[in-house]
C-alpha cells in the first residue's frame, strides 16, 4: 500500500528538507524530488511544495522545472524562489529591486485566505531573499505584504495555489507552522508518521546495508556522533560496531578525558581513544582559507581512519566508516542537485565522497536535523547530557582559530562610508579587518563583518544589524564591543592554527562556557562559539568573538540576548588573559550570518 505524501520540489534552498521535515512533525509523511521530476512520480502526491533557491528566475542557469507540475490540479504552494517561479510562469514580473531582505520582518495580511486561517494580521516572518514579485499574474491577488516586499503572499483567484516570498518553514517565522497546517487541511491528507517510526525504520535499514560487515565510527562526543552510535549499537550489537574518539588537537579544554568517561558511563566500552593532534597540526600547518582548513581536517580524519584500521588488522572492506552526519552539513556543502556551497564539512570531503561511491560509508542521521537527532536520543534512553550537549563540529576550535597571511584585502572607503550613512547617531561604527563566511539569498558569502560601539540594547542591536546587513551585501555579519571601552586600532598580523593559538582559545572558550553553565543557560543557548581572531594594535596579540546562538535546527538562528550582568563580566575577564586585546558580542542571526566564521 502506498502512502499518500506531499512533495517538495528541491530547488537547492538551504531550507528543501526543512520544510519536509516541518511537515513530517505535523504527521503527514513528505519525499524530496527533483523539480524536473516526470508527473508520474507523483502519483501518490496530494499536494506540491516549491522550494526556495540560490538561482535568480531570470538567470541563464536557473534549475530544470517541469511545467507539467502545474496543470496537475494538485494544491501548489511556493515559498521564495517557488513563490516568484509560479509569479512567473503565470505571467507576473519578477525583479531585483535592490531592496533584499534577510532574517526578521513584520508581515501584514492583505486579504482573508485559507492558506492565513487563524494567523493574525501582523506577525513575524523570515526573510532571505533579493529578488521579488513586482507585477502580479493577473489570475493571483495578494494576500500579504512588508514594508519592504508588497507581495509578500499570493493566492490564484480560481485554484488552490499560494505562493509567499517568506519562510513558513523556519521556526523565527511565528505562524509558519499554522501556514503549512492549514496548507495539509487543503491537501486533504492524513498524517501517521512519527521519530519512532524513523527509528524502526532506521534499524532495518542499517542491517539492511551492513549485513554481515562491521562499522567504524568516528566520535566527537557531540549529540550527532553520539546518538548516530547509539543507534548503530542498538541495530548491529556492540561486537559489530567499534567507537573511535579521535583527539584532534582541537578539542576543548580536558574534553577527550569528559568524553570517554561519559561513553563508559553510558555502557559503550568499545571505544578507543586515538591522540592525533600532532598529525592534524602539521597537516592544517599554515593554511588561511577556511574551505582548505575543513578539507584538511576531513582529509586527515580519513587517512587516521585508515591506519587505525591497518594497525588492528581490520580488512578494510568488511569496515564500513560510520559518520554523525546530519542533513544541513549536506546541504551547505552543496550536497543536492542545484544548492550553493556555503562551507565545506570535514564529512563531505573528497576522501569521504571516494568512500562514500564505493558503499563504505553508513549515516544513519542524513536526513535529520538536530532537533530530531535529540528526539532520536531521548527514544533510544541516552541521557540529557549527551542528548543537549551543545553542538560541536569535527573540525572542533580549528575552525574557530581564525587565519591570516597578514596581506588580506580591507573593505573599500566606499562601503564604510555607505556603512556609516545606514548607522544611526548613537553609535560609533567600523569594520572589522578579518573576514568571515555568511549565507544570503541561499547563497555563500565571505566578506567584513561591521563593529557597532554604543547602546547596551540587545533588541536595538538586533534592529540596527538588520538595518546594516540588508542594506549593504558587502557586510554579511555585525559585532558589538563589550571590552575595552573605546576600540583600539586594530589591524590583521600574520598568524595560523598552531597549539599556542588554540590554548589561549581553550581558556576563553572555559570561562565562557562556565559562565553559561551559572548563569543556568545551557538549554536556552543552543551553541556558544568562541572565535579567536588574528587581529591587534601590533604585530602580535588576539581578539575573541562570543557567538551564543539561538535554534533549533541550525539551518536558521537568532543571536542569542544573554542579560549584561553575564555578558560584560565574562568579557572583562576573557579581557584579563595575557594576549587579549578586545572582546565582540556577535549580533547577527543566520541569515545573512552562519553560525561559525568559518
Amino acid at each position: 500500500m502506498h502512502k499518500e505524501i506531499i512533495a517538495v520540489l528541491d530547488f537547492g534552498s538551504q531550507y528543501a528538507h526543512l520544510i519536509a521535515k516541518r511537515i513530517r512533525h505535523l504527521g503527514v509523511y513528505t519525499e524530496i524530488f527533483s523539480p524536473s521530476v516526470d508527473i508520474s512520480k507523483l502519483e501518490h502526491a496530494k499536494g506540491v511544495i516549491l522550494s526556495g533557491g540560490p538561482a535568480s528566475v531570470f538567470a541563464e542557469n536557473i534549475p530544470a522545472f517541469n511545467p507539467e507540475i502545474l496543470s496537475m490540479k494538485l494544491p501548489l504552494l511556493g515559498l521564495c524562489y517557488g513563490h516568484q517561479l509560479i509569479g512567473q510562469q503565470f505571467g507576473g514580473t519578477i525583479s531585483n529591486t535592490g531592496k533584499g531582505e534577510f532574517g526578521k520582518t513584520q508581515l501584514e495580511l492583505a486579504g482573508e485566505s485559507p492558506i492565513l486561517a487563524g494567523v493574525p494580521h501582523s506577525s513575524q516572518v523570515w526573510m532571505s531573499h533579493q529578488d521579488s514579485v513586482t507585477i502580479v499574474p493577473a489570475d493571483f491577488r495578494v494576500i500579504a505584504r512588508t514594508v519592504q516586499c508588497p507581495v509578500a503572499g499570493m493566492q490564484h483567484k480560481a485554484l488552490p495555489i499560494f505562493t509567499f516570498q517568506f519562510h513558513p518553514e523556519v521556526k523565527d517565522s511565528v505562524w509558519g507552522t499554522a501556514i503549512l497546517n492549514n496548507f495539509i487541511n487543503i491537501c486533504e491528507i492524513q498524517g501517521n508518521w512519527s521519530m519512532q517510526q524513523f527509528v524502526d525504520e532506521a534499524i532495518m535499514e542499517i542491517r539492511r546495508i551492513v549485513k554481515d560487515r562491521q562499522v567504524l565510527m568516528f566520535l566527537s562526543g557531540g549529540v550527532d556522533s553520539s546518538v548516530a552510535f547509539a543507534l548503530l549499537n542498538h541495530a548491529l550489537g556492540h561486537e559489530k560496531v567499534l567507537g573511535l574518539l579521535i583527539d584532534n588537537g582541537f578539542l576543548r579544554k580536558n574534553e577527550a578525558q569528559k568524553i570517554m568517561h561519559r561513553y563508559h558511563q553510558c555502557g559503550f566500552e568499545n571505544i578507543r581513544l586515538s591522540d592525533s593532534s600532532e598529525m592534524f597540526l602539521k597537516q592544517i600547518g599554515k593554511l588561511v582559507d577556511p574551505q582548505e582548513k575543513r578539507k584538511s581536517v576531513g582529509t586527515t580524519f580519513i587517512q587516521i581512519r585508515d591506519q587505525f584500521v591497518q594497525e588492528l588488522g581490520l580488512e578494510g572492506a568488511n569496515w564500513l566508516l560510520g559518520q554523525g552526519t546530519l542533513y544541513p552539513d549536506i546541504i551547505e556543502s552543496g550536497g543536492t542537485e542545484h544548492s550553493e556551497v556555503i562551507k565545506y564539512h570535514h564529512n563531505r570531503v573528497q576522501a569521504v565522497q571516494d568512500l562514500i561511491q564505493q558503499g563504505l560509508v553508513i549515516e544513519p542521521l542524513k536526513e535529520l536535523y538536530k532537533d530530531e537527532v535529540r528526539q532520536v536520543g531521548a527514544l533510544l534512553g541516552l541521557p540529557d547530557e549527551l542528548v543537549w550537549r551543545h553542538p560541536f563540529p569535527g573540525p572542533g576550535l580549528s575552525i574557530n582559530v581564525l587565519c591570516s597571511t597578514g596581506n588580506e584585502t580591507l573593505l573599500s572607503a566606499s562601503a564604510v562610508e555607505q556603512l556609516k550613512a545606514v548607522v544611526p547617531d548613537s553609535f560609533e561604527s567600523g569594520i572589522l579587518p578579518v573576514k568571515s563566511v555568511g549565507v544570503q539569498g541561499d547563497q555563500r558569502t565571505y566578506t567584513h563583518p561591521a563593529v557597532l560601539i554604543g547602546p547596551r540594547d540587545w533588541d536595538l542591536l538586533e534592529q540596527v544589524s538588520t538595518t546594516i546587513t540588508n542594506s549593504l551585501r558587502a557586510v554579511n555579519r555585525v559585532v558589538t564591543l563589550l571590552y575595552p571601552e573605546t576600540l583600539p586600532d586594530l589591524k590583521i598580523h600574520e598568524a595560523y592554527c598552531t597549539s599556542d593559538r588554540l590554548d589561549l582559545l581553550r581558556e576563553a572558550d572555559d570561562l565562557a562556557t562556565r559562565a553559561l553553565k551559572q548563569a543556568g543557560l545551557m538549554r536556552e543557548v543552543f551553541q556558544l562559539l568562541v572565535i579567536l581572531l588574528p587581529i591587534a594594535s601590533g604585530n602580535t596579540g588576539e581578539c575573541i568573538v562570543l557567538r551564543p546562538v539561538c535554534s533549533e535546527d541550525v539551518m536558521t538562528a537568532q543571536f542569542a540576548k544573554i542579560a549584561w550582568d553575564v555578558v560584560l563580566p565574562l568579557a572583562h575577564e576573557i579581557g584579563k588573559i595575557a594576549g587579549i586585546e578586545a572582546v565582540f558580542y556577535d549580533v547577527t542571526h543566520k541569515p545573512p550570518a552562519t553560525f561559525g566564521w568559518e
